[in-house]
């Protein structure tokens, strides 16, 4: 029987993933690497600089991010733009100011336009709906969940097809396992159900249960975490993989609400297992997306409202970046002293864009 070592040796960390006949016997870590085909070279990654819970001395010291007062420059020295959607598109249900024109200002100078999000609750199909509603004209190839990354990272590593995904989450992560062919249980199905504690009583989880997906899942309850839990405690291998972490979310724009990040700690805390992230701040996605399009990472810009996943994703895939103070980050946040993560430009909105046009009446 031929084994397959993976070995990634991180500073401080290291970790081991050993395929045998596709089936994956142990993994821990955290945020991956770029895992798009199986090849015997070690995968290396700096654990630290995509673990917001590093201490401060790790991260690289940055020069302070500078307001975007040039945004022209900015557009000519790219040829990509990356955008996070909650916060930076629409908050909520709601379109953000300006930016159909700020949108349609880009591709006319031809700039590919990519939109990646870390909400797992929708497929890029229910996605390009959303976008169809709020009246902006995306293609459904532009577009990239973290729904989709779970699929596509369980695809790149030959997820066995006789085992199946139990999903703690709603219908678009189990959109696109389906499109994927990978067997899956749980998700909005389990919302309804409950515990009948009694003595004597045990759940019993299925064997076959290869992977935990546990993304943004509004009917969260006992019964998921119990399952869950029981799948990646007692089935040989089982994967423990996060569409994201993200603290918080924009539900409706009146506030912020508890993000994918509180259903992921809930099964940390009672499996003792860091998951393995496949959404932002991971470098999988921006592997992915610059694979899929040929893209230089040098001609990428990043725009997002998080410093601690979009603003850290551009850069550990070695982007330039935009943070926008339009959605969770404020001004007073990033110019906090004890924050460390530092973009290379910050703007009240993308809308800030449309001022070349302005100056060119």
């Amino acid at each position: 029987m031929q084994s397959i070592r993976v070995t990634a040796t991180i500073s401080s960390c290291s970790s081991t993933l050993f395929f045998t006949n596709s089936k994956i016997l142990s993994n821990k870590f955290s945020y991956i690497s770029n895992p798009l085909n199986n090849s015997s070279k070690p995968i290396k990654w700096n654990c630290k600089n995509s673990r917001m819970e590093a201490s401060k001395s790790s991260f690289v010291s940055r020069a302070s991010a500078q307001p975007l007062t040039n945004p022209g420059e900015l557009i000519d020295s790219v040829e990509t733009f990356i955008f996070d959607c909650d916060g930076v598109i629409w908050k909520g249900d709601k379109l953000i100011d300006g930016v159909p024109e700020t949108l349609d200002l880009l591709r006319e100078k031809g700039k590919r336009l990519v939109f990646v999000t870390n909400n797992s609750t929708k497929s890029r199909k229910q996605y390009g709906k959303k976008f169809e509603t709020l009246g902006l004209s995306v293609n459904e190839e532009e577009i990239f969940a973290s729904s989709f990354a779970a699929a596509a990272y369980l695809k790149s590593i030959d997820f066995p097809k006789d085992k199946k995904v139990y999903v703690v989450g709603e219908d678009g992560i189990l959109k696109e396992l389906e499109l994927a062919g990978i067997q899956y249980l749980g998700g909005p199905e389990d919302g309804d159900k409950k515990i009948e504690l009694k003595p004597g009583y045990m759940m019993e989880q299925d064997k076959n249960v290869g992977a935990v997906v546990v993304g943004f899942d509004r009917y969260f309850n006992y019964h998921k975490i119990q399952y869950a839990t029981l799948c990646i405690r007692e089935n040989p291998g089982c994967l423990f993989i996060a569409t994201n972490r993200d603290a918080v979310t924009h539900l409706t724009d009146a506030q912020e609400w508890a993000g994918g990040g509180s259903m992921v700690g809930a099964i940390l805390g009672s499996t003792k297992r860091e998951p393995l992230v496949v959404g932002k701040p991971s470098t999988f996605m921006m592997d992915y997306l610059a694979d899929k399009f040929k893209i230089q990472k040098s001609q990428i810009c990043m725009v997002g409202d998080r410093l601690d996943t979009d603003i850290v994703f551009g850069q550990n895939g070695g982007c330039k970046t935009l943070l926008v103070l339009s959605g969770v980050t404020s001004l007073s946040m990033l110019q906090d002293p004890n924050n460390s993560t530092q973009p290379d430009f910050y703007a009240n909105k993308i809308s800030d864009f449309l001022s070349i046009k302005a100056a060119a009446v």
